[in-house]
């Protein structure tokens, strides 16, 4: 008997593969329009993020398009099939990224509390009053998050660490995370991120590990709870 081996490839791309399947039934997208999204994952057994995210790799293909507030469609014209490799090229699950940054940043934030030093403390609290000045002005304060993140890295002293930080981070420039974030983001889901920053940065300057990490953790969950929320608009 062969054994079919297993398919490992990222979650979000093997359930492309299934909605491709699906959406070449004549009766699946009735008038172009897609089921919503919750009926897409009771439908195949999955997550709605997981869903979300594979909608968005067909919308990248040129397959659909998602319409804020209407659902998602097919596109009129079928792309060109441009192969496994383009697919893979899309970056990691939003999903993923955020699960290894609550680990790894959680962890370090935690490490680094009981040790902050004066000169790193001060650093930290000019970049969050960036991000401040940042947000009041109506911009999204993506270069200061950043910097808040890595100068935590940093003080660990273990470079390792802040490469890890630093790559996870830029994972947010992946077709799929952009695209994602570009439906989903605006300066209005901003909104709340410095008062989260500020949590993590008096834990950090009251030197108290435990409150440091559920703060960190509590930031990078309502993170990505912003793009998931604002895409039920979609379901």
């Amino acid at each position: 008997m062969t054994v079919k081996p297993a398919d490992t490839r990222r979650l979000y791309l093997q359930i492309a593969d299934k909605l491709r399947e699906l959406i070449a039934q004549p009766e699946f997208a009735p008038h172009g329009r897609l089921p919503p999204e919750r009926a897409l994952a009771e439908t195949l057994g999955v997550s709605r993020p997981s869903v979300r995210e594979a909608l968005v790799a067909l919308e990248l293909e040129g397959l659909v398009e998602i319409r804020m507030g209407s659902g998602v469609y097919l596109c009129a014209t079928p792309p060109a099939q441009n192969g496994a490799t383009a697919r893979a090229e899309l970056g990691d699950s939003l999903l993923d990224i955020m699960g290894a940054r609550c680990v790894i940043e959680g962890a370090i934030v935690a490490n680094v509390a009981p040790l902050c030093k004066p000169k790193d403390l001060k650093t930290l609290r000019a970049i969050f009053q960036e991000m401040e000045r940042e947000v009041a002005a109506g911009r999204i304060p993506v270069s200061a998050d950043r910097a808040f993140h890595l100068a935590i890295a940093q003080m660990s002293g273990n470079e390792v660490l802040v490469r890890t930080v630093s790559s996870l981070f830029d994972a947010r420039h992946s077709p799929l995370s952009e695209k994602l974030r570009g439906h989903f983001e605006n300066e209005t889901t901003w909104g709340a991120v410095p008062d989260e920053h500020r949590v993590i940065l008096e834990a950090l300057e009251a030197h108290d590990p435990i409150q440091a990490q559920a703060a960190m953790l509590r930031h990078l969950k309502l993170s990505l709870e912003r793009v998931i929320a604002g895409s039920q608009r979609t379901a």
